[in-house]
């Protein structure tokens, strides 16, 4: 069978002010459930990027006048759905800037692949490099120029007839490092045909989501645990079918 190897993420049902997926909200921060196809930041498409969409939201619910001042504190790449917070004040911004930067928020991810791993579960250590004009990073088992370490913890939460689903905790953060890893490894993401995947889903999305973050509030240091649900789709509804 031919593979798809145009994934337009825009073909899907993006966030707007009106169905924004809030996960979590106060003075000083918000969480929202990324749809597939949200672009986090704005880039050359021109899209409307979540983050002017949440700014929107948080305009009309409390009638602000003026501008709106919004942090983006982190990223998803655009085909992920899932956790993605942001700071609604200077200082939620400058601190959660620095946790992250040390690594402290923990995150966890769901990715559905094509194949399972050989072994159920494992620790991945791989030397990622990016290449730019691909906007596509490679995995090396060895440290090479310009290459960055990768870290991860991967678990089989669940066997399906033609999938599997795993649980992903990451140590470190590099860029499309869950995809480079996993297409690595061979368990390539139901979906992902920039890393191997046998076709793309008809909505641009794969199947990877970021399930669970853990931080301490930046301002009253108060532990929060946000969880977001995957998309509704029949594959991820299987997976949940526990």
């Amino acid at each position: 069978m031919r593979k798809n190897n145009t994934n337009n993420p825009s073909k899907g049902i993006r966030s707007t002010p009106e169905n924004l997926d809030v996960l979590y909200e106060d003075n000083h921060i918000i969480a929202v459930n990324k749809r597939p196809g949200d672009i986090v930041q704005g880039d050359k498409t021109k899209d409307t990027p979540l983050s002017e969409i949440v700014k929107s939201y948080i305009k009309k619910k409390y009638n602000k006048p003026g501008a709106v001042f919004l942090g983006i504190v982190h990223r998803l790449d655009r085909p992920t759905s899932g956790i993605v917070l942001f700071a609604k004040t200077s200082k939620a911004l400058s601190r959660l800037n620095t946790a992250f930067s040390k690594k402290i928020p923990q995150k966890t991810y769901w990715a559905v692949v094509e194949s399972a791993p050989k072994t159920a579960s494992g620790h991945l250590v791989h030397y990622l490099k990016k290449n730019p004009q691909q906007n596509k990073s490679y995995a090396y088992e060895k440290e090479i120029p310009g290459s960055k370490k990768a870290e991860l913890i991967y678990k089989t939460l669940r066997d399906l007839d033609h999938y599997s689903l795993l649980e992903i905790q990451l140590i470190t953060g590099r860029h499309h490092q869950i995809r480079a890893q996993l297409g690595a490894l061979g368990a390539i993401i139901k979906g992902d045909v920039k890393y191997g995947g046998r076709r793309g889903n008809r909505d641009g999305s794969i199947h990877l989501h970021a399930r669970e973050l853990s931080i301490e509030h930046p301002v009253g240091n108060a532990p929060i645990k946000m969880i977001a649900e995957p998309p509704d789709d029949p594959v991820w509804k299987q997976c949940l079918r526990f």
